[in-house]
């Protein structure tokens, strides 16, 4: 039994299996980590450099593959280090660090969708007050607080869970480190506390969610108003990339947090884990490319630059 101020590291969860399938999981991890880093970079790159995506819509977009490269950065790197090397060993202050990190990206993640969500329902349903309710300073401004609210709750989070005496060892059942994770190392009753404050801090959560949903709710109904089909097909166009990114991200999180206990195992979580942070940062720059002429032409016009200068 140990004891909270005892722990100098943590041992993460290896995949399991033979040295080859852990090599395995690691050239996939590294294709993932570099996919991804590829994709949102080449949309940070190309919103940044053409002044005809400088839009609310895009603004938000590039905050979000800066959020997403950040995700993907925090727990990716470790666990490619973990099968390559084969050492489970991360720090206590590595644990902390990767658990504020990625608890901070998550939540101010979550913020920036549902401020996207408003986004797209002020585009569709109420186009003539777009820029005046949407100018730069007021996306500024939302941006800013959808990192700083990121900020409040991760530190509230963070802080609370390593005051709890840890006694149930320092095996991390995840290969990387979650509050979830941290809390089954606490004694029995203390981790009541944090349980507590978890779901005091759903209720802005839930709310988000609720926004989200209402939104969605006004924007179909104006789009089916639409009397032309290409109408109704270019303003489905413009919100099914973010309702599609919006499902995967809340899919995966929620299911990976608020599963049962009694279907819970070391392998689902894993799955999850990797579901809700590993996946959506990867796929998420070819969701919103995939249909977008606007940004495919900025990108081609980018590539074709820079091949120029060569």
């Amino acid at each position: 039994m140990a004891n909270s101020s005892s722990i100098t590291h943590f041992l993460l969860l290896p995949f399991p299996g033979t040295r080859q399938l852990q090599l395995l999981h690691f050239w996939l991890f590294l294709a993932i980590y570099l996919a991804a880093l590829l994709g949102n970079g080449l949309i940070i790159t190309t919103i940044a450099s053409d002044h005809h995506l400088h839009t609310p819509r895009y603004f938000f977009l590039l905050n979000l593959s800066i959020l997403d490269l950040g995700v993907i950065s925090t727990t990716v790197p470790k666990s490619i280090a973990v099968s390559l090397w084969d050492t489970r060993v991360i720090s206590y202050s590595g644990c902390v660090l990767q658990i504020f990190l990625l608890a901070f990206l998550v939540t101010a993640e979550y913020f920036l969708l549902t401020i996207m969500a408003y986004d797209r329902y002020v585009a569709i349903c109420r186009p003539l007050h777009y820029e005046t309710l949407l100018g730069s300073r007021v996306c500024v401004h939302l941006a800013a607080a959808a990192w700083a609210s990121g900020v409040l709750f991760t530190l509230l989070h963070t802080a609370n869970t390593f005051s709890l005496p840890l006694c149930q060892g320092n095996a991390v059942h995840q290969f990387f480190c979650e509050i979830p994770q941290i809390l089954k190392l606490s004694c029995s009753t203390s981790y009541l506390r944090e349980v507590g404050l978890l779901a005091f801090s759903a209720f802005p959560f839930v709310g988000c969610f609720v926004f989200i949903v209402v939104s969605y709710v006004q924007i179909f109904r104006a789009v089916l108003r639409i009397p032309s089909q290409q109408g109704r097909h270019k303003a489905f166009a413009t919100c099914l990339p973010h309702l599609a990114v919006v499902s995967l991200f809340l899919s995966t999180l929620s299911f990976a947090h608020l599963k049962p206990p009694s279907i819970s195992s070391h392998s689902m979580d894993l799955v999850l884990a990797v579901l809700y942070s590993v996946v959506p940062p990867a796929v998420n720059p070819l969701i919103y490319s995939l249909r977008n002429q606007e940004l495919k032409a900025a990108l081609s016009k980018l590539i074709t630059g820079c091949l120029q200068k060569q």
